[in-house]
C-alpha cells in the first residue's frame, strides 16, 4: 500500500540530516527504521523552533499515526535533504508531511513520509484545540 502526499500542502521547514555509518543494514543500504528516525527529527526540529515542545504537565503535540514510502535506497555516506510539510488543519490536529532527497541529488525523492498530530491536553488524556499560533503555522 502506498501513501500518496497531497498537493495542497505548505512547504514549513526545511534540514539537512548526514547519514551515519551505522544507520546501514546488512545489506549496505540505511535501515527502513532509520527513514522513520529521520522523520521524527524534522517533526521535533521544527515544532522545537516553533515553540510547540510538549509538556507534560499541560498541553503539547502527540503523533497518532505514521507513514513512510521508500521509494529509492539511501546509501552512506550522505546528507539528507529534508523537507517539512503541513496540510489538513482540524480543530486539533493537522497533517505532516516530509520527503527525503540526497543533497548531492537534487530533486530525486528517496523516500516520502507524514503523520497526524493531535494537539492534547496530557492531565486529561484528550484532544485539545491547538493554539492560535500553531493554527496561523499550519493553516
Amino acid at each position: 500500500m502506498r501513501f500518496e502526499l497531497p498537493q495542497n500542502k505548505k512547504l514549513s521547514f526545511e534540514m539537512t540530516i548526514p547519514i551515519r555509518w551505522g544507520d546501514m543494514d546488512a545489506m549496505g543500504h540505511v535501515n527502513n527504521t532509520i527513514y522513520f528516525r529521520y522523520l521524527e527529527i524534522v517533526r521535533v526540529e521544527w515544532l522545537r523552533q516553533v515553540g510547540g515542545p510538549p509538556d507534560p504537565s499541560g498541553e503539547g503535540p502527540v503523533i497518532v499515526n505514521a507513514f513512510c514510502n521508500f521509494l529509492k535506497q539511501l546509501e552512506y555516506p550522505g546528507d539528507v535533504l529534508a523537507r517539512h510539510y503541513v496540510a489538513n488543519p482540524g480543530r486539533s490536529s493537522f497533517d505532516t508531511f516530509i520527503t527525503l532527497e540526497r543533497v548531492d541529488q537534487p530533486g530525486l525523492i528517496y523516500a516520502e513520509g507524514g503523520a497526524t498530530t493531535v494537539w492534547m491536553d496530557f492531565p486529561s488524556g484528550k484532544s485539545a484545540p491547538m493554539p492560535d499560533w500553531l493554527r496561523q503555522l499550519v493553516s
